[in-house]
């Protein structure tokens, strides 16, 4: 984490590890405190990380929830799923071809993962209602796919 100075500067470096080969990140509250937490599709670990905010920039230890043996989660989307005003997270798993769900449990915590059948190995991902149902549609993209 970078914190700017507010005139095209940082300040202090501050690292957060993860576990082995973080590909993508999103910020999203997840908490429900109104700060930013961080969320970290962890590749090479099959996971996905989550860091909570606890103010003044600096954020909690990775908390992280498996994607599946060796899923590889390459793409990594943030967003309410399932209409309880909770983001959950939706990442695509290369290996197994298949979008998976953690839904939000409350408090920043994820239940375990639910993986769909996506016709690709997903490494791109969207979520936005692209039908007019009011529901969130995931968009995802894959490599050597037309």
């Amino acid at each position: 984490v970078l914190l700017t100075a507010g005139d095209g500067t940082f300040l202090t470096i501050r690292p957060y590890p993860t576990i082995n080969g973080p590909w993508r990140i999103a910020l999203v509250d997840v908490n429900i405190d109104t700060q930013p937490d961080i969320v970290v599709a962890n590749r090479d670990s099959s996971n996905v990380g989550v860091f909570l905010n606890v103010g003044s920039g600096t954020f909690s230890g990775q908390t992280t929830y498996t994607t599946g043996p060796s899923s590889f989660p390459d793409a990594l989307a943030v967003a309410d799923m399932n209409s309880d005003s909770l983001t959950d997270i939706v990442v695509g798993l290369q290996s197994s071809g298949q979008i998976g769900i953690l839904l939000n449990a409350g408090s920043g915590t994820f239940g375990a993962i639910t993986a769909y059948p996506s016709g690709i190995s997903p490494e791109g991902m969207a979520v936005a209602d692209v039908n007019g149902d009011s529901k969130p549609d995931v968009i995802a993209s894959g490599n050597n796919v037309n």
